[in-house]
């Protein structure tokens, strides 16, 4: 998987992107909603048969990522962030769509993902055709022990 969007290069990740896909979380991602993974949990996904990375760079810097998994006719999104800076210029939509494509590739019906309630990437999704399918009560965790929700998204890709 490679290509060029808006100037955007997308790229497969491998292990080896894991201090790009750290480095982008702790921008990405405030702690106080507690939605970024350790750098031991993402590595221990993509040691998984199924699970594959994204990486999106923007003028030869690593911009964004998107982590997803597929079991059987079914995949989720795993986690998607871009960094702050290169925001608003459609890195997470290339990546998203890069994810979907895979997906669709692998045999892939339905796909879901869950974002915390009251994040603006909901309007991405809802923009790539997810329909909120769920909610999860206090799902987030963040750096001060204030829970968040969590919201659940479907798409079909058939």
């Amino acid at each position: 998987m490679s290509g060029t969007i808006n100037m955007t290069e997308l790229r497969e990740g491998g292990m080896q992107d894991l201090p790009a896909v750290s480095a982008i979380m702790q921008e990405a991602f405030d702690p106080r909603f507690g939605e970024a993974w350790t750098s031991a949990q993402c590595m221990g996904m993509l040691s998984l048969p199924g699970v594959w990375l994204v990486i999106a760079s923007l003028g030869g810097i690593d911009s964004g990522f998107a982590l997803a998994r597929s079991t059987g006719v079914e995949a989720e999104l795993l986690l998607l962030a871009t960094r702050p800076a290169t925001r608003r210029r459609g890195i997470a939509g290339a990546l998203l769509r890069a994810v979907i494509a895979e997906a669709r590739d692998r045999g892939v019906e339905e796909m879901h993902l869950e974002v915390r309630a009251g994040n603006e990437a909901v309007q991405l999704y809802r923009r790539e055709g997810f329909d909120k399918v769920g909610e999860r009560r206090n799902y987030y965790r963040g750096n001060t022990g204030q829970a968040f929700d969590a919201q659940t998204f479907a798409r079909k890709l058939v």
